[in-house]
């Protein structure tokens, strides 16, 4: 069963159930994957699927934070409960030792030493860790490894 069937399934379920986020939150994904198909002219690939559902995580995690600035609570905890939502669907996040051990391998493979490099290296470990770690968590440990 590939990922959107399981959202559909995953809707029929929630909407039997009357989990009002949920079927929300899997109403705009399943919005989301079929405006990335049609974008593409082609059925997507498991990787695209992917990182369609990354790209909603992402945004998810950035209107957190900035409802949080901005003290808006409400919002916030809605934002929180889509992101648990999303987050069911994406790959296992990658441990912290995992990210290191790549991100020292990338840097040993390009030979890389200093701060100019950033985008070797994190061209090298992001097709890795794709839907599976922040970009931005990633960047700011390839920063400190290379004393940027």
């Amino acid at each position: 069963m590939n990922l959107s069937e399981k959202l559909n399934e995953d809707y029929k379920t929630a909407m039997k159930s009357g989990d009002k986020v949920r079927v929300e939150t899997l109403r705009l994904l399943k919005a989301q994957l079929q405006q990335e198909q049609i974008d593409k002219m082609k059925t997507l690939s498991p990787e695209e699927e992917i990182g369609v559902l990354s790209n909603a995580a992402k945004k998810r995690r950035e209107a957190i934070e900035a409802y949080k600035q901005a003290g808006r609570d409400d919002l916030m905890q809605k934002e929180m409960a889509e992101l648990a939502v999303i987050s069911a669907y994406l790959p296992q996040a990658l441990a912290a030792e995992e990210i290191a051990k790549l991100i020292d391998t990338a840097i040993g493979e390009l030979g890389s030493v200093t701060a100019s490099d950033l985008g070797k290296v994190m061209g090298k470990i992001m097709p890795h860790v794709k839907g599976r770690a922040d970009g931005k968590m990633i960047q700011q440990l390839v920063r400190e490894r290379l004393g940027a």
